[in-house]
């Protein structure tokens, strides 16, 4: 079996149902299955940033879009079951660290319950299907050592977020035993990603989108921990890992398990860095300054991911390094606020997904 590809035949009249569609990934995911012909219904709350990906590219109008909240269980079940998709992909979720320290309460209800209303929800599906759960290299027991995290690594988190995800991963690991049965009906994995940037990510506190706000405007990027370092990756990178690992179920239920995707190719670099090369690909009106003041909550200074398995076993692997990474992004960027209509922003994200593709096709 070949495996670490993404085969627009297979996806082609799939029914896959897409939580988490109004985010930046879910957008980017949600535009690439459209592209090669899934039938996509999305389940998200109303995307939360203005500009939104989502709207730029207009997936309103090219999707089954359904507004709700996963911690509905009832009418998340009910729309879940009525698209019986032959794919689930759960992308919903409360993303921000700051987040989890300003609404643990949410944080934990929606990360944690979430997933536990979702496999639910599965458990009731009457025809085969592959089930992903995205989760988070923040999953794991950080101690700051700078050690990569592999899979079998034991999980926690010393902020709300990271536990949540912690609790998102000991919730897909417990039905997967209980109710998932491998040469059952339902394959159940989970992905655990590193640092994603990309064009189109508009979430505050987060460095790139951060970035691209002050660059445009003229203001100075302000950097509150520039030596913090983070295994960065185009966003274009796990989403290529999650769809080869769901067509990889489909075949051996084998690969059902956890999963690392994280960058393995000089993109493991610190915060200031990053700005630098995005200064450098920005030019006029790009510039940083560094803070003095102290932030009120904390935040890992170290974060790296052991992706070996997957690169082993999965066959996948990154293929954009982290200068290209940067460049990608911050011409996406610069796409957009040059002609912010959905034609320009259509064209430009559809022609870095070729581009990826391509360079997929050669890694071999």
């Amino acid at each position: 079996m070949t495996t670490g590809r993404v085969t627009p035949a297979f996806w082609k009249g799939k029914r896959v149902f897409l939580t988490g569609h109004t985010g930046f990934k879910g957008a980017w995911l949600a535009h690439w299955l459209i592209s090669m012909g899934a039938e996509v219904t999305g389940y998200a709350r109303a995307p939360n940033t203005d500009p939104a990906l989502f709207d730029a590219l207009e997936l309103s109008d090219r999707l089954d879009h359904h507004v709700g909240d996963i911690r509905d269980a009832d009418t998340f079940r009910t729309i879940l079951l009525q698209s019986r998709p032959n794919v689930v992909l759960h992308l919903a979720a409360q993303p921000i660290v700051s987040e989890g320290y300003a609404d643990p309460t949410g944080t934990f209800e929606t990360n944690v319950m979430g997933v536990v209303h979702l496999l639910e929800a599965c458990r009731a599906l009457e025809n085969p299907a592959q089930v992903l759960v995205i989760s988070s290299d923040k999953c794991y027991r950080n101690d700051n050592s700078g050690r990569a995290f592999a899979i079998d690594d034991p999980l926690g988190g010393h902020d709300p977020y990271s536990a949540s995800k912690a609790g998102t991963e000991i919730v897909v690991g417990a039905y997967a035993a209980s109710f998932f049965a491998k040469g059952g009906p339902v394959q159940l994995a989970s992905a655990r990603a590193g640092n994603v940037v990309g064009g189109g990510d508009w979430s505050l506190n987060r460095l790139v989108p951060d970035g691209a706000r002050c660059f445009s405007t003229g203001v100075p990027l302000v950097l509150r921990n520039p030596l913090a370092t983070r295994p960065w990756q185009h966003v274009l990178e796990p989403l290529h890992g999650y769809l080869s690992l769901v067509e990889a179920m489909a075949l051996d239920h084998s690969f059902a398990r956890p999963w690392n995707f994280g960058p393995v190719i000089n993109t493991h670099e610190s915060v200031g860095r990053v700005a630098e090369l995005m200064v450098g690909a920005w030019g006029a009106n790009a510039r940083i300054e560094i803070t003095t003041n102290a932030q009120d909550w904390e935040e890992a200074k170290t974060l790296d991911i052991d992706s070996s398995v997957t690169l082993d076993k999965l066959r996948w692997a990154p293929v954009l390094d982290l200068a290209t990474t940067i460049d990608w992004t911050v011409a996406w960027y610069r796409a957009f606020y040059g002609a912010p209509d959905s034609a320009a922003v259509r064209a430009v994200t559809q022609t870095q997904i070729d581009d990826y593709v391509a360079l997929q096709s050669r890694r071999s």
